[in-house]
């Protein structure tokens, strides 16, 4: 039974290892286009960066190419600039994008939600926003930014050879109050 576990898992370690390979080969590539050959570069090179780096699964600031416009992308959203956009061009990449949601009571990952406000009344979100990419229009990552206001991430990777099964942020706050009532009822107080 064990040996069964230890052969999947190692499957899920190739299949990751393959994945985390062919990641660093794109980034690579779009690097490297964009250092050699300037004047080919486009206005929405960086949001396309952006994208690419946010679909990483170690995180949008894994690689040091990406820090750069990832802490661009962070200084920009919290200004309330609009989230970059990525053009592909003819052929390109039809369904794959990010979108940004600033994450509230109402939209936040359950194990981040607390109780705030005044006299600890208000259900918040320890992460300023959540950035949703979608790649050949599947959800691939869940980037929450900013987590508990420290410059922190945390990557949802749900793209091939993950295990995770995507969940729906703005279905937190119920299942986080139910547990705060379950809890409650057994007598383990609030929280």
């Amino acid at each position: 039974m064990k040996t069964d576990w230890i052969v999947c898992r190692c499957r899920e370690l190739r299949a990751m290892h393959r994945l985390a390979r062919r990641w660093s080969i794109a980034l690579m590539l779009f690097v490297g286009t964009s250092i050699f050959a300037p004047g080919v570069a486009h206005a929405d090179d960086w949001g396309c960066q952006v994208l690419l780096c946010l679909s990483n699964p170690g995180g949008p600031e894994r690689y040091g190419e990406c820090v750069p416009p990832i802490e661009k992308l962070w200084t920009a959203l919290r200004h309330g600039d609009p989230f970059p956009t990525c053009e592909f061009g003819a052929g390109g990449s039809q369904g794959s994008f990010a979108t940004n949601t600033f994450a509230s009571g109402g939209y936040c990952r359950q194990d981040l939600l607390y109780w705030g406000g005044p006299e600890q009344s208000e259900l918040l979100c320890r992460a300023t926003g959540a950035i949703n990419v979608d790649i050949d229009n599947q959800l691939y990552t869940r980037v929450w930014w900013d987590v508990s206001g420290q410059g922190r991430t945390i990557t949802e990777f749900y793209g091939s050879g993950s295990t995770q099964v995507p969940h729906d942020p703005a279905q937190s706050a119920s299942l986080f109050l139910r547990q705060v009532r379950q809890r409650d009822r057994a007598g383990g107080g609030g929280q």
